[in-house]
């Protein structure tokens, strides 16, 4: 079931162990939308050096892809539908049958750390933030946020005509953020 960014943090952690226990040395995180507030978090939250119960779970650059900046925010049409999918019964059900996902129940307790908190911790981690300025979920104010909360830890490319997340992300961005990524490798 999707606690909407609280445990996710969780799965991210197990599979970023997971991918240094296999070997590899160099770990970045991307993440759309929810996800994108899920990267965040999980890079404030698990650092190098402090070791996971599954061994190290730090990411070596953060990608966030139309994250928001805060949690609640209703402020748009697309995510007052989003409020109702996830916080009422019969929203969960639409979700769960035609969306074919499952909500938690269960309000968060306690709130999790907000992304623009997370975005302030990440640092010297490297963190892109990329966000459509036709993102009908979260307007400008989100990646201004985010990016004013992380300093000069990290980089802001607002892209002109881009929706929101991965259904707006065109190959051509994408290669753009696999290069960013490319030049923030750890040396060695």
């Amino acid at each position: 079931r999707s606690t909407v960014g609280d445990r996710e943090v969780l799965d991210l952690a197990a599979a970023v162990a997971w991918a240094r226990r296999l070997g590899h040395r160099t770990v970045w995180t991307v993440g759309f939308s929810m996800g994108g507030s899920v990267v965040l978090r999980h890079a404030a939250l698990y650092r190098a050096g402090t070791p996971d119960a599954h061994g190290p779970a730090h990411t070596d650059a953060v990608v966030a892809v139309s994250a928001p900046a805060r949690w609640y925010y209703r402020g748009t049409a697309a995510m007052r539908r989003l409020h109702w999918v996830v916080t009422r019964p019969l929203g969960r059900a639409v979700g769960r049958y035609g969306l074919r996902t499952r909500i938690h129940t269960s309000d968060w307790d306690p709130v999790p750390l907000d992304p623009a908190e997370a975005a302030a911790r990440i640092a010297p981690v490297p963190l892109l933030l990329v966000h459509g300025d036709r993102d009908p979920y979260f307007p400008l104010d989100h990646p201004r946020a985010l990016a004013a909360a992380a300093g000069e830890a990290a980089e802001l490319w607002l892209e002109p005509g881009m929706g929101h997340a991965e259904n707006a992300a065109a190959e051509e961005l994408l290669d753009r953020i696999a290069r960013w990524t490319a030049r923030h490798a750890p040396a060695g």
